[in-house]
């Protein structure tokens, strides 16, 4: 990813958000503090449109006013007050991922009201962590149970593999931890459950009053739910939807198609066991043979104009953009084939 394409991506979560820590920046798109600096020094000394607060905290404070060739600046004590209107629903193919915590009502019983918040709060830093690791949205915490968006606020073309990688490293992490249990003296090790779905959602803004939530709604949120119930402890359980997205990259079981309750439509689930030894998505359907490349005659024309060019000596330098899976890596794939 180029740096300008970064930029983008960082100045669309930062105004989504609202606020944003460097430390969530740099665990979200894996960067060192001489990438976050130059981030940082764009967006609040170049284009004007954050704030740092204490060193720790980006702020979005708005895009700045351009009237002619001059160029103004709103600072945060000259911003009106917030529109009240909540902003337009979307509609959106979405991977949402439930994470319940196992056991949490004999939890409850076994600590200390204290002792539990601490055990639930580790739980949900953890789960955090590895969600913005792999690019996910933390949409709410349920109680004990963690609701995660993939492809919202920020879209990939591998949302889908990402939640599962995030889901199997929920469990990698949790089993590294362990909580005592003063009653039985022994130690024990968290559980979860985890329930992935790729589907169609409209997400908006829903509630009332003070009490307002960015919210996916639809059948996608309600079947991940009903997945996530048939996992058994500390297993990633997806459906056949998310599946095919990832088929190859993961080695997994099939787990039949259980009855969920209020889907009338059997689901064929598929329990995740580890990663598979593919390199990208290319090496898994390489292996069954790329499907034609339609639609795309010139781009890839040009492309083979280009290497000719480079060939005979005239050095040549492409750029290939556009949103994430409309192509743009199975047009190089193309190239590659034919050199």
């Amino acid at each position: 990813m180029t740096f300008d394409e970064l930029l983008v991506q960082v100045r669309e979560l930062l105004q989504s958000k609202g606020r944003v820590t460097y430390r969530a920046l740099k665990r979200r798109f894996d960067l060192d503090e001489e990438y976050l600096e130059d981030l940082k020094a764009e967006l609040v000394e170049a284009e004007r449109v954050a704030a740092d607060e204490d060193g720790k905290v980006l702020v979005w404070i708005g895009a700045p006013l351009v009237q002619g060739s001059e160029f103004q600046v709103q600072h945060s004590s000259q911003l009106s007050a917030p529109s009240t209107q909540p902003p337009a629903a979307e509609r959106r193919q979405l991977t949402v991922m439930f994470c319940d915590l196992v056991g949490s009502t004999a939890l409850s019983a076994q600590l200390d009201p204290e002792e539990l918040r601490e055990v639930v709060r580790g739980y949900q830093e953890l789960s955090a962590a590895a969600v913005e690791r792999f690019g996910g949205h933390l949409a709410q915490y349920l109680g004990d149970g963690v609701l995660v968006y993939f492809s919202y606020p920020v879209a990939h073309e591998d949302d889908a593999a990402r939640a599962v990688r995030a889901g199997l490293e929920i469990v990698r992490a949790l089993r590294e931890q362990e909580i005592r249990d003063e009653g039985q003296r022994r130690r024990q090790s968290l559980q979860v459950r985890i329930g992935i779905h790729t589907g169609p959602v409209v997400i908006g803004e829903i509630g009332g009053g003070a009490k307002r939530e960015l919210l996916a709604l639809g059948e996608t949120p309600n079947i991940a739910a009903r997945i996530q119930g048939q996992a058994a402890p500390n297993e990633v359980v997806i459906s056949t939807a998310t599946y095919r997205l990832t088929e190859g990259l993961f080695e997994c079981e099939d787990r039949g198609q259980p009855e969920l309750k209020g889907i009338s439509i059997p689901l064929t689930l598929y329990r995740v066991t580890k990663e598979s030894d593919a390199q990208s998505r290319f090496e898994v359907v390489a292996r069954k043979g790329l499907t034609p490349l339609v639609g795309r005659e010139y781009e890839y024309g040009l492309l083979c104009e280009r290497w000719e060019q480079a060939k005979s000596g005239e050095g040549q330098a492409v750029l290939i953009s556009g949103e994430p899976g409309i192509g743009k890596s199975r047009l190089v794939e193309a190239l590659k084939e034919a050199v």
